[in-house]
């Protein structure tokens, strides 16, 4: 059995640091925790899990604050959280299992990051993390914002998911930093370039975050996934500046990248859907369902895409194009994924007056629906 140091580095965390340490306690033979300059109860809190709480003067850099932490750790193994992290149930048994059989030549797991889940608790955005490292291989960690770990040699793609559960997010605090950074005439390397694009983006700097995409790509030298991640904001940059055209555009120049993904089907089937082209519409939304789904996805996914939303699109399709049938079978696969769904449950009232008129002829006319809900 492997032994494992869980580390941290956190600042002003009492709402949510207790609840991370109480999800992972029982798999960690060590608890690093390295405070950034917290003025709450963190320090006492974590205090409450270990011994081990050091201080770290902050300075913009969380790579810096990450390998501060590592070094602190004696186990076998290192496992990395942030305090609005925490292991369910489930994932907390499949990490213990992990740990009392991981063969020791593995030097890195990677595990699911679901950030996100809809009302039915399916998740609808995930990535993938590396999160578990041999400690003797001394990996680091890399940038000063939206850092990344490090890796090489024999690796494990577990199934064990962290869950993101935050509370609350300083949403302006990376964009200072990045800002800060220019404003000292710090070079920006093609992955600065892209998240500093993605801070603009989030801040609704689309004119300013369109050029930054447009630069990073043009460098050639980013990663695969961000390339493909980089044309998706671009879409959607131009789709809030209601510029449909270069939504479509590069919606299209991912395809540059690799295998269509469904989230670019589903934003060309949508661009063909507004222009009534619904044949056309139809082949790109059938095409999101078709597209293989990658067991690891280490840029970030958005699931519906793949599920609910193409089979709600093509009962539109399909509800326009007179085949009520094929429309109606759409309808009820989209209900699988959202029973309780208001636009699902419009359908398949809508289409059950029309396919199976003996059902409804009772109900009062005016309260038909005469079209299908997009």
């Amino acid at each position: 059995m492997i032994t494992i140091s869980v580390v941290l580095i956190v600042k002003n965390e009492e709402d949510v640091l207790a609840r991370c340490l109480d999800s992972v306690r029982t798999a960690a033979d060590e608890i690093v925790i390295v405070d950034t300059g917290s003025t709450d109860r963190t320090r006492e809190i974590a205090a409450e899990y270990t011994s081990a709480v050091y201080s770290f003067d902050w300075i913009d850099d969380f790579a810096a604050a990450r390998n501060y932490a590592f070094s602190l750790a004696t186990s076998a193994y290192i496992l990395w959280l942030d305090a609005d992290d925490i292991f369910l149930e489930a994932d907390r048994e499949k990490l213990l299992k992990l740990k009392a059989e991981l063969p020791t030549n593995i030097d890195a797991v990677s595990m699911n990051y679901h950030l996100a889940k809809d009302e039915y608790g399916r998740v609808t955005s995930s990535l993938r993390r590396n999160r578990l490292v041999k400690r003797s291989r001394g990996f680091r960690w890399i940038g000063a914002v939206h850092e990344y770990l490090e890796v090489h040699g024999p690796s494990l793609a577990s199934d064990i998911a962290v869950t993101h559960a935050s509370l609350r997010h300083d949403s302006d605090r990376n964009l200072r930093i990045y800002e800060k950074r220019l404003a000292a005439g710090e070079f920006f390397n093609a992955r600065d370039t892209f998240y500093y694009a993605n801070e603009l983006k989030d801040h609704g700097k689309y004119e300013q975050a369109i050029a930054q995409y447009a630069k990073f790509l043009s460098s050639g030298e980013g990663w695969v996934e961000d390339n493909i991640s980089a044309c998706a904001k671009l879409s959607d940059c131009y789709s809030s500046l209601g510029n449909d055209d270069m939504m479509l555009h590069y919606a299209l120049i991912s395809f540059r990248y690799g295998t269509p993904l469904p989230e670019f089907c589903c934003r060309i089937g949508y661009w063909h859907l507004q222009k009534n082209a619904f044949d056309t519409a139809a082949y790109w939304y059938q095409a999101a369902l078709l597209t293989p789904k990658s067991a690891q996805t280490w840029s970030l996914t958005s699931d519906q895409c793949a599920t609910w939303l193409p089979h709600l699109q093509l009962c539109v399709c399909f509800d326009r194009l007179g085949d009520h049938a094929r429309a109606y079978m759409h309808n009820e696969k989209a209900r699988e994924y959202r029973p309780h769904d208001a636009s699902v449950l419009h359908n398949k009232k809508y289409l059950e007056g029309i396919l199976f008129p003996d059902k409804t002829k009772s109900e009062p006319l005016d309260q038909q629906e005469d079209k299908v809900s997009i």
